[in-house]
């Protein structure tokens, strides 16, 4: 088989460069590098690509939901602040926000990224439990843009995990990503630019059906979540239990992460009923990550630590970032 090593020169300290060229031109990231100890089988490159396509994907949730809320603003009449508010857009932004949460999803290792989505499976299904049959909130949406980047990137990265040529696939569920995003920010430029005129002389076909069914977009967004969160907590369950070596360990594990979660959901769902507000949201964040901090003392490592305080990051820059769709999530 065709080889750049074999027909390159063996140059003193570059092997590792010429095994990562022969790697790529065969679709392939080498599980170990020169040097590298026997017992060393993680991917260096793996989570930027799929970091970035967790990214992507909480770009296209946003942009979906500030097409809805603009939509639901500009048929109430009362709320044309709102509306101003959310058609508000800063294009340079969005990459940005894109290219931070890629390398915070990408810093995050898979074991704190899968405790933050089974954290998030749990208090949604508590939420939508409390909500009754029928009901969505379009706030759970936004306050699961980082648990959905982690879900993303947790699942993708254990799919593609000893895969044949998946360098290749990476690249192609990136590009696929990247283009879907742009796609979704542009319909939101769109819609928040020219949607009004639109829609009233009946002018573009993609107004006119967002006219007519723009009002099944929460349920489009639950589908896909539901679906996206079912595959990450599978992937979130075997990523965990990969590391304990009997029954015993894992028990020890799941008990205090079981008795913690549950105390959380607990707490935040009282929490609820007593205020609500930007303020509720973000003294929620650091009440999870520090129930999550304090687990991870007693159980976890102390690269599990450091990758807590990326979460909070993480997190809180999501928030930030989504704070008009939140208020207007609010006022609903």
């Amino acid at each position: 088989m065709f080889s750049v090593e074999s027909w390159l020169p063996a140059l003193p300290g570059l092997a590792w460069g010429w095994t990562l060229l022969d790697a790529l031109l065969q679709g392939e990231i080498p599980r170990r590098w020169p040097g590298d100890s026997p017992g060393d089988t993680s991917d260096p490159l793996l989570p930027f690509p799929a970091g970035l396509v967790g990214a992507c994907a909480v770009s296209v949730l946003c942009s979906l939901l500030r097409v809805y809320l603009y939509i639901q603003c500009v048929n109430n009449p009362e709320r044309q602040a709102e509306k101003e508010a959310i058609a508000e857009g800063r294009p340079l932004l969005e990459p940005l926000h894109v290219l931070v949460l890629t390398g915070v999803l990408a810093l995050v290792g898979s074991r704190v990224a899968a405790l933050v989505v089974l954290e998030f499976s749990l208090r949604a299904i508590s939420i939508i439990l409390s909500l009754g049959k029928g009901a969505h909130s379009s706030q759970l949406y936004l306050l699961c843009q980082y648990s959905l980047g982690c879900g993303v990137s947790c699942g993708l990265s254990f799919l593609l995990e000893g895969a044949l040529h998946r360098s290749w696939n990476l690249a192609l569920a990136a590009g696929l990503a990247g283009l879907l995003a742009l796609h979704a920010r542009r319909l939101a430029q769109h819609v928040c630019a020219l949607y009004e005129l639109h829609s009233r002389a009946r002018y573009c076909g993609i107004c006119i059906l967002l006219l007519a069914a723009g009002h099944g977009i929460p349920r489009l967004l639950r589908n896909a979540l539901a679906l996206t969160f079912t595959v990450a907590d599978l992937a979130a369950v075997e990523l965990i239990n990969r590391d304990f070596l009997s029954t015993g360990e894992a028990v020890r594990f799941w008990t205090p992460l079981t008795i913690c979660y549950t105390l959380l959901v607990i707490y935040m769902q009282e929490e609820s009923r007593q205020s609500t507000g930007r303020g509720l949201v973000f003294r929620t964040v650091v009440v999870r990550m520090g129930g999550l901090f304090i687990l991870l003392l007693t159980v976890g490592r102390w690269t599990d630590i450091l990758h807590v305080f990326v979460s909070l990051l993480g997190e809180l820059w999501c928030l930030l970032r989504s704070g008009v769709l939140l208020e207007s999530c609010w006022r609903q």
